[in-house]
């Protein structure tokens, strides 16, 4: 299985947004697709429908408790997708976890005893705490949602010296598959010029697609539905359909589908 977490410290990035519908893109073209939430706002889970009743075993079981992934995944609306929810309650993880030996890599071990999936998204929190250093020592790959407004790259040079570090203490074999601009709005000049700067900064590590601001996207959530269902014809889901494209092939140990 290969593991990639979506993560940006920034908030309001599209982060979620992003893990549902490359998830779900993924899915529907036959990988058998695990998402774990591990946002204490849960939008991700609430964003595929799953209901707080079916969130009786979460990714705070996974990571306090030692739960199995097998035990707190849920199916989906979405044929191949499953996902492990979250709720509030993954909040409090950060401090329970103060004093437990190897606390970084709590979900590195429960990923590793996973089989059943060709593909894992983590959906981190919009901080580098602890919720997603343990995503990024589990992970073999870092996709960054980049929103087009002018503080991206500072924020962005954060998360890449956070990746360094994770990297020489926890996870040597991470790396970044890309960076996927979101809320692109061509009617704002600056938004232009912002993935202008990041393409000369980064180069063939931003991903040619671009997610635009697109109402569809935002309206999807709230019937519990990724884009891709809800409107798959929108300017967002054409977009998401074209990144999950070129991250195939990108990803690292390239597998194919059952």
């Amino acid at each position: 299985m290969i593991t990639v977490a979506i993560a940006n410290q920034k908030g309001g990035v599209g982060k979620t947004t992003t893990a549902i519908n490359v998830a779900t893109a993924m899915a529907a073209i036959g990988w058998r697709t695990l998402l774990i939430d591990l946002d204490p706002q849960g939008n991700a889970s609430t964003g595929l429908g799953i209901p707080a009743a079916a969130r009786a075993k979460t990714s705070y079981d996974v990571i306090v408790d030692g739960a199995s992934i097998s035990e707190c995944m849920v199916g989906s609306d979405v044929p191949n997708l499953s996902v492990v929810p979250a709720t509030q309650d993954l909040s409090g993880a950060e401090v329970e976890l103060v004093s437990v030996d190897r606390r970084v890599n709590r979900l590195e071990q429960a990923v590793a005893n996973v089989t059943d999936f060709d593909i894992c998204f983590i959906d981190c929190p919009p901080s580098l705490g602890l919720l997603t250093l343990n995503a990024l020592s589990a992970a073999d790959t870092l996709l960054v949602p980049l929103q087009c407004e002018f503080f991206a790259l500072e924020g962005l040079s954060q998360l890449l010296q956070t990746v360094e570090r994770v990297k020489e203490r926890f996870n040597p074999h991470l790396g970044i598959v890309g960076i996927a601009l979101t809320m692109f709005d061509r009617r704002n000049r600056l938004t232009d010029q912002v993935a202008e700067d990041v393409r000369d900064c980064m180069g063939e590590l931003v991903f040619d697609s671009v997610i635009p601001r697109n109402v569809r996207l935002s309206e999807a959530p709230s019937h519990g539905l990724p884009a891709l269902i809800y409107d798959h014809n929108c300017a967002g889901s054409r977009a998401y359909i074209g990144l999950a494209r070129e991250l195939i092939g990108r990803l690292p140990q390239r597998k194919k589908a059952a």
